[in-house]
């Protein structure tokens, strides 16, 4: 299984990016995916999950700019981010979980890639 991001990229507050998420070996229609992200010096944040069907939920801090979505056909998940700001800094990683679609079993038990960089300066 592989999963492999890539769309990050510097950018200034206010600007949008889109990351993508590859995987390989398992059919994203049957997991719960997610985004994560950690800033330095700060704990790995989930911000924001799609289950199989496509119900997806957002952190707090995100909702309103950012979106998930996947393509089931193309086995790739998505991340569109508009109205970034400077504490959005961080390295965000998808992940991957076959069962209940929680922040806790993506975390600790569900497979994930290595990340991609998102820098938003002021």
């Amino acid at each position: 299984v592989q999963l492999v991001e890539s769309g990050g990229d510097s950018v200034q507050a206010g600007g949008s990016l889109r990351l993508s998420c590859a995987v390989s070996g398992i059919p994203v229609s049957d997991y719960c995916m997610g985004w994560f992200r950690q800033a330095p010096g700060k704990e790995d944040e989930s911000v924001g999950t799609i289950t199989g069907y496509g119900d997806t939920r957002y952190a707090e801090s995100v909702k309103g700019r950012f979106t998930i979505s996947k393509d089931n056909a193309k086995n790739v998940l998505y991340r569109e981010m508009n109205l970034l700001k400077p504490e959005d800094t961080g390295m965000y990683s998808c992940a991957a979980h076959r069962g209940a679609c929680a922040v806790y079993f993506l975390q600790n038990s569900g497979y994930r890639g290595q990340g991609t960089q998102v820098t938003v300066s002021s």
